[in-house]
């Protein structure tokens, strides 16, 4: 059961983390962020406590936020550490990738140093992976574009579930202080940004000043940024880009020029492009690069004038996501698919196979003029219902085609074509497990995996269910076409396996179920199951006739 829930548990966190990252984009300061990174381990990754040490301009590192305690918040809060003190901490204990860990059984030498730090009190741990009141774990913020620029360390302490945190706590600890890192280091461009042009609106002899402060946050910025115009003809036109977003996009700036975003953006993404408001706008979305291949990238706008009455211009701040992006994707992936095959899991299983059905049933067409007029709707139905839709209760109304799902006759093939649920429960497998072991076993069910996935069309899903059973997805077959696919599928399977110069052989039972419109997911796969358990018992009476 542990097992089983694991990528619902993965799902959750990668929600929260989501989440997380989400509220550092909102702070509307420096200051608003720094607590904002502190509220959100603490809500979001499973700590009771977290402290912001951020780096001031002397080196040198103060307590910026605190979350979780609030007597220990007014205990350190604004208090400094030497840049050396941390360099020692952050050189000694255990390397975690980018965070590191101090047990407590190194950390008594690290008490009279002048980093701030509070005491924790709590029982000895019992296991070895439990967590210990003066055990300590960082994890370093480092400017944007990488390197060894050290912006702040994130301290956390107390993990909810009184365990030191695995490789996945780990990653999404990691994963959360780079970003951040980009958070604290945008805070403080807007922040310097609002300051300039500031700048600019106030003073009319401050200008010069004022514009070349701005032209240096703007050209030395370590995300891309441009200025566009605003109405008029030439509306969204580039009229400016900095060196970052041309290193971004892999075009120079005399070529940008000719280019609005509307014209770079992905075909997909326009919508969300022409959404996004002009003033304080903000949108996810893939930008094209010179090559052909598309970045996700975080776009916010603002509105720039040049004078106090002057034109007003469209300032853009493009920050690369890709890389979160990726995170996402993945995470979503090992959430969604069993971690040994690759195959969906129970739960991918489960969703794709509730997306095609719906809670009314759905009666065979018996001619084609009927499965016309299921397709089309029936003007003569007194109801004023058709057969595709329920005019009053679709969830979309008359458009919101829904295309039923009905079963097949499995007495007699009648050529009707419907979406085959194909159970299978591998024969033999317990017993290579007990005797080869589980490397065998999981060597023999990722092969199996690999050839059922061969012998089926694109558009089908091959899931594993847990354990010896994998469920098949078919869509537009017949009672004699999913008959057929049993067969091969069973025969693709029996082949011997070499495992480590040894060769091992499974069957196969297979029970062949149909997903229908008034049935529940978990209806369908309990039929097909109870049916190759049927299919299971007949093959073993042949068996014992034959011997």
């Amino acid at each position: 059961m542990e097992a089983e829930s694991e990528p619902y548990v993965r799902l959750a966190t990668m929600r929260q983390l989501h989440q997380a990252v989400a509220d550092l984009n909102t702070a509307r300061s420096l200051a608003d962020t720094l607590q904002t990174v502190a509220d959100g381990i603490v809500a979001g990754l499973g700590y009771e406590l977290a402290c912001v040490n951020l780096v001031r301009p002397d080196g040198d590192l103060v307590v910026a936020a605190f979350a979780g305690n609030s007597a220990a918040e007014a205990l350190i809060t604004g208090r400094v550490g030497s840049r050396s003190s941390w360099e020692r901490r952050l050189s000694m204990g255990e390397v975690w990738d980018e965070l590191r860990f101090i047990p407590h059984t190194d950390g008594w030498v690290l008490l009279d140093d002048d980093v701030p730090q509070w005491h924790t009190e709590g029982p000895e741990p019992r296991f070895e992976d439990e967590w210990h009141p003066e055990d300590r774990l960082y994890a370093p913020m480092y400017a944007s574009g990488g390197g060894d620029d050290l912006l702040g360390v994130i301290s956390v302490d107390r993990p909810r579930n009184g365990r030191r945190p695995g490789a996945w706590g780990r990653e999404a600890l990691q994963m959360y202080a780079s970003q951040a890192a980009i958070a604290i280091s945008n805070a403080r461009l807007r922040a310097n940004m609002q300051r300039a042009l500031v700048r600019l609106e106030r003073e009319q002899q401050a200008l010069r000043a004022s514009e070349e402060s701005f032209r240096q946050a703007f050209e030395y910025a370590p995300s891309g940024m441009a200025i566009a115009e605003m109405g008029g003809d030439q509306h969204g036109r580039l009229l400016r880009t900095n060196d970052a977003l041309c290193r971004l996009l892999g075009r120079p700036a005399s070529v940008l020029r000719r280019y609005s975003f509307a014209d770079l953006v992905h075909p997909e993404d326009i919508g969300t492009l022409l959404r996004t408001s002009a003033e304080g706008g903000r949108a996810e979305l893939r930008l094209g690069r010179r090559d052909g291949t598309y970045l996700w990238v975080s776009l916010r706008n603002s509105v720039v004038a040049d004078t106090t009455d002057g034109p007003r211009f469209l300032l853009t701040h493009v920050e690369d996501i890709e890389e979160r992006k990726r995170h996402e994707l993945n995470l979503a992936h090992r959430a969604s698919h069993d971690a040994l095959t690759g195959l969906p899991n129970s739960a991918e299983l489960r969703s794709r196979l509730s997306s095609r059905l719906c809670e009314r049933p759905h009666s065979v067409a018996t001619s084609p003029v009927e499965a016309l007029d299921a397709a089309y709707g029936d003007a003569d139905d007194p109801d004023g219902r058709t057969h595709g839709y329920d005019v009053d209760s679709a969830p979309g109304g008359p458009y919101d085609h829904h295309v039923h799902s009905v079963a097949p006759e499995t007495e007699h093939d009648d050529g009707a074509k419907g979406l085959a649920v194909l159970f299978c429960d591998l024969d033999g497998f317990k017993s290579i497990n007990d005797r080869f072991g589980h490397h065998t076993g999981d060597v023999v069910l990722i092969e199996v995996a690999r050839r059922l996935t061969t012998c089926v069309r694109d558009g089908d899903t091959v899931a594993r269910l847990g354990g010896d059973e994998f469920v098949v997805l078919a869509d537009g077959l017949g009672a004699a076409d999913a008959a057929d696919l049993a067969v091969r599928l069973r025969n693709a399977i029996i082949p011997p396996i070499r495992v480590d110069g040894r060769a091992v052989r499974v069957g196969a039972s297979f029970g062949i179920g149909w997903a229908a419109c008034g049935m529940t997911a978990e209806e369908v796969l309990r039929s097909a199951d109870q049916r190759m358990y049927v299919e299971k018992r007949s093959r073993a009476k042949v068996h014992r006739r034959a011997g």
